[in-house]
């Protein structure tokens, strides 16, 4: 199978299950006449987070990465009306861009967009989150799993993105991204307070992945 095939697929699989969404094209119009560089979820994928976000019962989100806002948006469709939801996205003009996103998405009230490096803002948060989506620098996993656990709840869901990076995962060498996610994946292993598992993808964003945690309501 060729990548124009999975392409192929998704775009099938979007067009069967998903209806026209004004706002969320909207987000991506946006996102790309900002200059954004086009590595947001896919629509597919991002239902699939709104879908595991309600399943969870979640009523406070943390999202790491908001780029455009893209995934946010479908994360915040996940909220009852008094959910709240916090994203972080490093570049200043990737989360004005957010912003205006998730605005005209209606989630104004209850999303809010902090700016800075996710690694200094994370010690500021307040949980505990019952849903947190890891989606930004990969290097920097480890730090975003082990932050993401102490601000979850016991039941609470983690998802991490971009977890196979074509399969050098399995064999880094040098790849800063691929080795942060494999440190990831050594930490979750060696956890008691977390359990795990791994999906490879692929689609229209390629051979991917995500690791999809639960946090444990008790230690063994």
């Amino acid at each position: 199978m060729s990548q124009d095939a999975w392409t192929e697929v998704d775009r099938y699989l979007t067009d069967t299950l998903l209806a026209p969404d004004p706002a969320l094209e909207a987000a991506l119009a946006d996102s790309e006449a900002g200059g954004l560089p086009a590595i947001n979820v896919a629509p597919n994928q991002g239902k699939l987070l709104m879908l595991l976000a309600q399943m969870a019962g979640a009523k406070r989100i943390l999202e790491i990465g908001a780029l455009g806002g893209y995934s946010t948006i479908w994360l915040a469709r996940a909220l009852p009306a008094d959910g709240r939801l916090i994203t972080l996205e490093y570049v200043p003009h990737h989360a004005e861009v957010a912003r205006r996103n998730i605005a005209r998405a209606g989630f104004a009230a209850q999303v809010e967009v902090k700016v800075g490096a996710a690694i200094d803002t994370l010690p500021t948060l307040q949980g505990p989150f019952d849903f947190v989506f890891i989606d930004a620098d990969k290097a920097s996993y480890p730090a975003y799993f082990e932050w993401s656990l102490k601000l979850a709840r016991p039941g609470a869901v983690i998802v991490a993105d971009n977890a196979v990076r074509a399969g050098k995962v399995l064999d880094p060498q040098g790849d800063a991204d691929a080795e942060g996610v494999r440190r990831m994946y050594d930490l979750i292993a060696a956890e008691p307070r977390a359990t795990a598992t791994a999906v490879q993808t692929v689609g229209s964003k390629g051979w991917d992945g995500f690791c999809l945690i639960r946090v444990k309501s008790s230690l063994p």
